[in-house]
């Protein structure tokens, strides 16, 4: 009976196989029956692209009239903006230096020159550039720091 037992062991690994490719086989074609491609009536569909307008340009950001802007200017909606300033500035006369430096009297003063504050090179260069703080020095300085 032993000697029977090992004669049906090869067969049963081959039927293994066997069976095994017959399902990879049915599961492709049914796979393939239910999921058929659907290819285009017509080949080479005509896809419409529409070019692009040419960009607006933004006009160049430049200071207001400041003899008008100053006279009709709202102080308290000023203070409010300048709290996110406060994080780094002190804006009371004689007021220490903090991670910047005090902006009280900022007008009329060469930038870069705050006594005890210690300004990067290019803060004193850029003083030496411009002489002193202007309006409309301020406005592109706030508007644009980096440049």
């Amino acid at each position: 009976m032993a000697q029977q037992t090992d004669d049906l062991r090869g067969n049963k690994i081959f039927g293994a196989i066997l069976a095994s490719l017959f399902i990879l086989v049915v599961s492709g074609v049914a796979s393939g029956m239910i999921f058929a491609p659907n290819p285009p009536k017509v080949m080479g569909d005509k896809i419409v692209v529409q070019e692009a307008a040419a960009p607006e340009t933004e006009a160049p950001d430049v200071p207001p009239d400041w003899g008008t802007v100053l006279k009709t200017a709202d102080v308290a909606a000023g203070a409010t903006i300048s709290q996110k300033c406060q994080s780094c500035h002190n804006f009371a006369n004689g007021g220490p230096n903090q991670t910047g430096p005090n902006l009280w009297g900022v007008i009329g003063r060469k930038p870069g020159t705050h006594p005890g504050f210690s300004y990067s090179s290019a803060m004193v260069d850029f003083g030496d550039k411009i002489g002193v703080w202007d309006y409309n020095h301020l406005y592109g300085f706030i508007h644009g720091p980096q440049a």
